[in-house]
C-alpha cells in the first residue's frame, strides 16, 4: 500500500502547502491530489505543484464531469500529463445536484449514463485510433442537434497523449462503485471504512469487476483502490477526534439536501442511521457545533486515524486487511505526513 497526499479545495483564499508537498515527495509519497467544489479548480494547483516537484504524481480528486466537455477534459489531462513528464492521474466525478444545477447550471440528469459516455469519449481521445465520433444520450460528437450548423467534422487530437493515461472515478453509491470498478483504472472513495468493506462495499466492487473483463481493456495493470483518510496526530485521542468531527458533520449533515445526501446514506449503510439523521437535523437547522458533537467517536475511528503514533499504527492494521493500493492522507495536523510515512515503513 502506497501513500498519497490530499489537499482538497480552497477556502476563501488559495494557498498551497508547497513545503509539505515537497516533504511528501521526499518521503516517497506516490501522489498528491487536489479537488474542486465551487471555488478553486482542481487543475491549476496541479500545474503549480508539478512545476515545483519532479517525481510525485499529480491527481485530480476530482474534476467535475458536468463542468467540462469530455474533449476539454481530455485536452487538459494530456497537456498536464506531458508537461509533468507523464505524472498526471485523471480523477473524475459527477458531484451532486446542488453544485451541478446550482453552480454549473446544467441538469443533474442521469449521472451513471453520463459518466459511462464521458469516460468512453475521453479514452477514445487518448487512444487517437481514429477521429472521435460518439452518438449518445448525453453527448453527440460531432454535434447534430436541431441548432447545429452541420459543419462539424470528426477530429483526432493533435497532441499525442498517453493512450493508457489512468482514469479514476469518485464513487460512494452502490451503482456508482460498480461503474468505477467496471470502467475505471481506479476508485476514489471518500469516508472509506475498512470494517465495512467486506459487507457494504466489496459486493459492488465485485459486481463491477465481473463486468469489467467483458467491457474494456483498462490502461493500467490492476485496479487502484485509493481512499482518502483524515489523520490527526496527538496524545489526546478525544481532541484528535474533535478535529475531524466538523468535516464529517459538514458532509453527513449539510452536503446535499434531505433525501439526497450521498454521505448521509453511506453513514446509514455503515449502521449509523440514527446518528446520521440527528446530525443532518442539527446541521440543516444551523446548529453546526451540535452536529459535530453528535458524530459518534466510533464512526470517526472507523473512517480516520486519530491519536498518538502508536495508536495510529495499531488502527492502520485494519486498512491493510482490505485491498487498498493507495492510501491518500488528508493531514488534519501538519505532522501527519511524516508520521504516516514512519508507520507505513515500520
Amino acid at each position: 500500500m502506497r501513500l498519497g497526499l490530499y489537499l482538497g479545495y480552497s477556502g476563501g483564499k488559495m494557498r498551497l502547502p508547497i513545503d509539505l508537498i515537497k516533504q511528501a515527495e521526499q518521503l516517497g509519497f506516490h501522489s498528491v491530489w487536489t479537488a474542486e467544489a465551487y471555488g478553486s479548480d482542481a487543475v491549476t494547483p496541479l500545474a503549480w505543484i508539478g512545476a515545483q516537484t519532479s517525481k510525485i504524481k499529480l491527481g485530480s480528486a476530482i474534476m467535475q464531469i458536468p463542468a467540462r466537455t469530455p474533449a476539454n477534459t481530455a485536452m487538459t489531462a494530456m497537456t498536464l500529463d506531458q508537461l509533468s513528464g507523464g505524472r498526471f492521474l485523471l480523477g473524475l466525478g459527477v458531484s451532486g445536484p446542488q453544485v451541478v444545477e446550482g453552480w454549473h447550471g446544467v441538469a443533474y440528469g442521469k449521472p451513471l449514463a453520463r459518466t459511462r459516455e464521458y469516460v468512453s469519449i475521453v479514452r477514445s481521445i487518448f487512444k487517437r485510433e481514429q477521429p472521435v465520433v460518439h452518438v449518445g444520450e448525453h453527448y453527440q460528437i460531432p454535434y447534430r442537434g436541431a441548432d447545429a450548423t452541420g459543419l462539424g467534422v470528426p477530429l483526432k487530437s493533435i497532441l499525442h497523449g498517453r493512450a493508457d493515461l489512468p482514469i479514476y472515478l469518485a464513487a460512494i453509491g452502490e451503482k456508482n462503485v460498480q461503474l468505477a470498478a467496471e470502467i475505471g483504472d481506479g476508485w476514489l472513495p471518500i469516508f472509506f471504512a475498512p470494517k465495512h468493506y467486506p459487507t457494504v462495499l466489496k459486493p459492488n466492487v465485485d459486481a463491477g469487476m465481473a463486468k469489467r473483463a467483458q467491457a474494456i481493456t483498462i490502461g493500467q495493470d490492476g485496479f487502484d483502490i485509493a481512499p482518502s483518510v483524515m489523520v490527526a496526530v496527538g496524545n489526546d485521542v478525544a481532541k484528535c477526534q474533535a478535529m475531524i468531527k466538523p468535516q464529517l458533520a459538514l458532509y453527513i449533515g449539510g452536503m446535499g439536501a434531505r433525501g439526497m445526501n450521498f454521505y448521509n446514506t453511506l453513514a446509514c449503510r455503515y449502521g449509523y442511521a440514527e446518528a446520521a439523521a440527528k446530525v443532518q437535523d442539527l446541521y440543516l437547522s444551523g446548529q453546526k457545533e451540535a452536529a459535530a458533537a453528535a458524530i459518534p467517536d466510533e464512526l470517526v475511528d472507523e473512517m480516520s486515524l486519530c491519536g498518538p503514533k502508536a495508536r495510529i499504527a495499531e488502527k492502520l492494521k485494519a486498512w491493510h486487511t482490505v485491498p487498498i493500493t493507495t492510501l491518500i492522507v488528508t493531514p488534519v495536523t501538519p505532522d501527519a505526513v511524516a508520521i504516516m510515512a514512519e508507520v507505513m515503513g515500520s
